[in-house]
């Protein structure tokens, strides 16, 4: 499965983004897929996963309210939708596949990551 993430970009403060993670090399639909970030110096965080269906999301308690994780199996793509954006918001976006498409936060195939940048 490979994984192509992109739309990010330079924004600023309170102004959004959606980026998209386009799959190809197997069967999206089957996979839950999830997006995480990581900031310069920082670990890698969890952001958001969806499940196969789109039916079960679960976020971090930070991006609640703010990003919003869809999926459009036709076009085996996922999305995060990030309003409201912060300028702690600064990082690699990253989306990821698991094996099966119940969320297990087992991942097992990444993406390149995306930049977004967030100015104050």
């Amino acid at each position: 499965v490979q994984l192509q993430a992109s739309g990010g970009g330079l924004v600023q403060a309170g102004g959004s983004l959606r980026l998209s993670c386009a799959a190809s090399g197997g069967t999206f639909s089957s996979y839950a897929m999830g997006w995480f970030r990581q900031a310069p110096g920082k670990e890698r965080e969890f952001v958001a996963a969806i499940s196969w269906s789109g039916a079960d999301t679960h976020y971090v308690d930070w991006a609640k309210g703010r990003f919003t994780i869809s999926r459009d199996n036709a076009k085996n793509t996922v999305y995060l939708q990030m309003n409201s954006l912060k300028p702690e918001d600064t990082a690699v976006y990253y989306c990821a596949a698991e094996r099966l498409g119940v969320i297990r936060y087992d991942y097992a195939y990444w993406g390149q990551g995306t930049q977004v940048t967030v100015s104050s």
